[in-house]
C-alpha cells in the first residue's frame, strides 16, 4: 500500500492493530518473497532448511508439522531442493515406508544466503523503527501469537 492509500484510508481502519497487522503483512510478504525469488528460493525452502539446520535430520511429515506445512508442498519443496542438492533423502532404518531428510552443505550455503536476504527484507521493512523499537515490536507480536497459539492448543486439547 502506497502512503497516499494508507492516508486516504479511514481513520476507523487506520487505527485499529488488525488492519495496520494486516495491511504490514502483505507488504512484508512482498517484500520476502522478492528477497527470496532473488536467491531462486521460496518460503518453503528457507523453513524447511532452518529446520534442518536448527533440528537435525527429520522425517518429512515431522518437517511439515514443524514448519505448518501441507504435506503435498513439504513434497514437492524438498523434490526442488533434493533436485538442488541442498537436502538428502534416505530410508529411516527403523520404518523403510519414511524418508529421514538431511540438509546438505549445499543446504547450508543456501541456508546462509537466504539469512542475508531475509535480514535485507527485514531492514527495508522497519526502516522506520529505531533497533529497540524494532526489537519491543518482535516482543510484543510474539506475545500476540503465543497467547493464541496457547489457547489454540487449550482449545484443541
Amino acid at each position: 500500500m502506497d502512503t497516499t492509500a494508507y492516508h486516504a484510508a479511514p481513520a476507523r481502519l487506520r487505527n485499529t492493530p488488525s488492519w495496520l497487522l494486516s495491511q504490514t503483512t502483505a507488504h512484508a510478504h512482498r517484500l520476502v518473497w522478492g528477497a527470496f525469488a532473488s536467491a531462486d528460493a521460496r518460503n518453503h525452502h528457507y523453513a524447511l532448511l532452518s529446520a534442518l539446520e536448527e533440528y537435525g535430520p527429520a522425517s518429512q511429515a515431522e518437517l511439515g508439522r514443524r514448519c505448518g506445512i501441507d504435506r503435498s508442498d513439504v513434497v514437492a519443496a524438498l523434490n526442488e531442493l533434493a533436485e538442488r542438492e541442498q537436502v538428502t533423502r534416505s530410508s529411516d532404518p527403523a520404518d523403510r515406508r519414511r524418508n529421514i531428510v538431511t540438509i546438505t552443505p549445499a543446504g547450508l550455503r543456501q541456508l546462509a544466503r537466504l539469512d542475508e536476504a531475509l535480514g535485507r527484507a527485514q531492514d527495508e521493512l522497519l526502516a522506520g523503527l529505531s533497533a529497540d523499537e524494532r526489537d519491543r515490536l518482535t516482543r510484543l507480536l510474539g506475545k500476540v501469537l503465543e497467547h493464541h497459539a496457547a489457547r489454540r492448543t487449550d482449545r484443541e486439547g
